[in-house]
């Protein structure tokens, strides 16, 4: 796929981002360091109107705490809404500091106690522990919810790539064992369904920039433990697996007309749509993956994150 195809906007960083193509074990360590690296380039300056605080939280039975980042409005709302923000990185790589300017501006714009979730990675740990993870912090936001002065009523998940996949994952996990009901899941570029790293049609130019197909199937098989687009992959691991979507929480899908995730979003967008969930999808032209990390001034950039924002405010009424 040309360059001329990048929308003009996103254009520039490109020259100077990494390409993950040939992500491997033995590479996964210089990946990991790129994730460090991009935070001290998309680091802005921290907003004085919200206060963060590192918590080490209960993990799922016999495993470690959950390191979160706790984001709040000094301005103290009673009963605020709540989110549980979890990072990208493919399931193998990345942390909650790569979101901290996203979360400041969704807490202060927002009005919403975010947590952020440092949970596992592949390989050192495989599924389900990271989804396991966000779920221990899930659990915490309603244990805690007086302590964090938020309304349990109102409690939404969101994420980005392998963070927005794990959100979807979570809402699934929530919707079934009963114990709590999310309110909203904000699917941002998700990394749903290990079958894309399997296959080049429809759209084999799609993935060139960025998260490439090579990268997709290390990331999977690094997470399963297993061969990415077997029989056997469960849902809570890959969310478009899933064969029922009726009960989900209201939902936002965006992505960039350019990324490799373009094609099984859609496809969850359609099916949460004839599942009667209320759905809204968003492709943004032009854009590859993670375009709105790294170009967060970008008009398009912009328009992407009011989008969400507004579907957050009209289902929680906010």
């Amino acid at each position: 796929m040309p360059k001329n195809v990048v929308n003009p906007e996103f254009l520039p960083i490109l020259e100077k981002m990494p390409s993950f193509d040939g992500l491997s074990g033995r590479s996964l360590p210089e990946v990991r360091e790129i994730f460090m690296t991009s935070v001290r380039l998309i680091e802005g300056k921290p907003l004085p109107d919200v206060e963060v605080q590192e918590e080490y939280i209960p993990g799922p039975a016999g495993a470690p705490d959950v390191r979160v980042l706790v984001y709040r409005p000094r301005t103290r709302q009673p009963d605020a809404p709540a989110m549980v923000y979890i990072h990208g990185g493919g399931l193998v790589s990345g942390h909650p500091e790569v979101d901290d300017p996203k979360c400041q501006v969704l807490a202060s714009k927002m009005g919403f106690v975010i947590v952020s979730v440092d949970y596992r990675l592949a390989p050192e740990v495989k599924y389900p522990a990271a989804i396991e993870d966000c779920y221990a912090a899930l659990k915490w936001v309603h244990d805690n919810a007086a302590q964090l002065g938020i309304n349990r009523d109102k409690v939404a998940v969101a994420g980005e790539s392998a963070g927005g996949g794990l959100s979807a994952a979570l809402s699934l996990m929530a919707r079934d064992r009963k114990e709590y009901k999310l309110a909203y899941q904000l699917l941002i570029y998700p990394m749903l369904d290990d079958r894309t790293a399997t296959k080049v049609d429809p759209a084999p130019d799609f993935g060139e920039f960025v998260w490439t197909r090579s990268a997709n199937k290390y990331a999977w098989e690094a997470y399963l433990g297993a061969a990415a687009g077997g029989d056997n992959t469960p849902a809570y691991a890959a969310a478009a697996r899933a064969k029922d979507l009726t009960g989900l929480p209201p939902t936002f899908i965006g992505v960039g007309s350019m990324d490799l995730f373009l094609c099984e979003d859609l496809e969850y967008g359609r099916r949460l749509m004839a599942a009667g969930v209320p759905t809204e999808v968003m492709v943004v032209p032009g854009a590859y993956h993670v375009f709105d990390m790294f170009v967060p001034e970008a008009e398009l950039s912009r328009r992407f994150m009011e989008a969400y924002c507004a579907g957050l405010k009209r289902t929680l009424g906010l």
